[in-house]
C-alpha cells in the first residue's frame, strides 16, 4: 500500500497510489497526475510511503522516472523490505544529485504494510485469526447457530478486513454449517480477487456449496490430505482447485499450506474458521495479529462453541500472550487487535 504526493511550494500538485500488482506505482501516478493538470514536476518534493523502486519488475524503476521528471527531493516513509533492494533506490537518487530523507513515519508505514513486509523477507502468508463471539468466548450455540451476534458497525469493519485480504480461510466445518460465500459485499472488484481457502481433509466439501457452484468458484482451493476419498477429490476437482496436501495429526500440515500459498504470491491470509481451525493456527504460532470482535452478549453453556478450541495451555507458563494491543469501539460492540507473540 504505497501513496505518493507531489508538493512545490505549499501546493499540491500530483498525487497518486499503487492500484495493484502490475499497475503503475504511485510515483508514477502522482507525476503523470500532475502533468495532467498542467503542473510540472521540474524541481518538486515527493512525499512517498515506501523507497521508490530501482529495478525492472512488472513496471520499470520508478528511480528512473523521478530522474527524468526533474524532481528535487524525495521524502520516504520506509525502507525497501527486500533485503536485496534495501536503501539502493535511494544511493541512486542521491547520486542523480536529489535529496533523500526517510525514515519520516517510518512506524506507521510499517504497520501499513506489515503483510507484504512480512512476505517479501519470510516468503509465507502475513496470518490474521478472526472471529466475532461473545463476551465469554462464543461463536455459536450447540447447534451451530450464529447470525448475528456482533452489530452492523462491526460486520462493516469485519468486510473491511477481508478487502484488505489476499485470501480467506475456513474450515470445512464452517462451510458445511453455514454454506459462506466468503466474498466481500458490495466490492466487485475485490470479489474478482480474493482467494477461498476450505481446509477439508477428507473432501467433505458438498458440491452444492457456494464456493464450489458460484461465479468466483474459480477462486476457491479445498485443501485435502491423503486420506480424502479418491471419487470425492476428483468430483471437486471438477468445479475448484484441488491441493493434496502433507498430514500432521490427521489434519492438514499447516506449515506446509502457507509456504505453498506464499509461493503463489498470497502475503495476506484471514482465517475465519471455527474454534478448531483458529485453535490449530494459534497454538502452532503461525498466526501474526488477531482481530476479536466481542459483543455485549453472554452465550453460556458447556456445548456452546468456543471461539478457540483446541487442547489449550495446560500450565499458565503456556499461555499465548498478546501485545500491542488496541481497543476500539464499534456501537455497542468491542474490536480487540493484537500481535501474537
Amino acid at each position: 500500500m504505497v501513496g505518493a504526493l507531489l508538493v512545490n511550494g505549499r501546493y499540491i500538485i500530483g498525487q497518486g497510489w499503487h492500484r495493484g500488482a502490475g499497475e503503475p506505482h504511485a510515483e508514477i501516478e502522482a507525476i503523470r497526475d500532475a502533468e495532467s493538470n498542467g503542473q510540472s514536476p521540474r524541481g518538486a518534493t515527493l512525499y512517498v510511503t515506501l523507497e521508490p523502486c530501482s529495478t525492472q519488475g512488472r513496471t520499470p524503476p520508478c528511480t528512473e522516472a523521478i530522474q527524468r521528471a526533474g524532481i528535487r527531493r524525495v521524502v520516504a516513509a520506509a525502507t525497501d523490505p527486500n533485503p536485496h533492494h534495501a536503501g539502493r533506490g535511494f544511493q541512486l537518487l542521491r547520486r542523480a544529485g536529489i535529496q533523500v530523507e526517510y525514515g519520516v513515519l517510518e512506524k506507521e508505514a510499517a504497520r501499513l504494510n506489515e503483510a507484504f513486509n512480512h512476505w517479501i523477507v519470510h516468503r509465507t502468508p502475513f496470518v490474521t485469526v478472526k472471529a466475532a463471539m461473545t463476551l465469554d468466548g462464543k461463536i455459536a450455540t450447540p447447534a451451530g447457530e450464529s447470525k448475528w451476534i456482533t452489530g452492523e458497525k462491526a460486520r462493516a469493519l469485519a468486510t473491511q478486513l477481508r478487502r484488505g485480504a489476499d485470501a480467506i480461510l475456513v474450515g470445512v466445518n464452517t462451510v458445511l454449517a453455514d454454506d459462506p460465500s466468503l466474498t466481500v459485499r458490495g466490492l466487485k472488484r475485490a470479489q474478482k480477487s480474493i482467494r477461498r481457502i476450505v481446509l477439508d481433509s477428507k473432501a467433505r466439501t458438498p458440491r452444492t456449496a457456494k464456493v464450489v457452484r458460484d461465479e468466483f468458484a474459480r477462486l476457491t482451493t479445498v485443501v485435502v490430505t491423503k486420506s480424502a476419498p479418491r471419487r470425492r477429490v476428483e468430483a471437486l476437482a471438477r468445479h475448484v482447485r484441488v491441493w493434496t496436501a502433507p498430514s500432521r495429526n490427521g489434519r492438514v500440515d499447516l506449515r506446509w499450506l502457507l509456504r505453498k500459498l506464499g509461493s503463489e504470491e498470497i502475503t495476506s491470509l484471514l482465517v475465519e474458521g471455527g474454534g478448531e481451525v483458529n485453535a490449530s493456527f494459534l497454538l502452532q504460532r503461525l498466526a501474526h495479529r488477531v482481530a476479536f470482535f466481542y459483543a455485549p452478549k453472554i452465550l453460556a453453556g458447556k456445548d456452546a462453541r468456543k471461539a478457540v478450541a483446541g487442547e489449550g495451555a495446560r500450565t499458565p507458563a503456556q499461555t499465548l500472550n498478546l501485545r500491542d494491543v488496541s481497543w476500539r469501539r464499534l456501537g455497542p460492540d468491542l474490536l480487540l487487535t493484537a500481535r501474537v507473540d
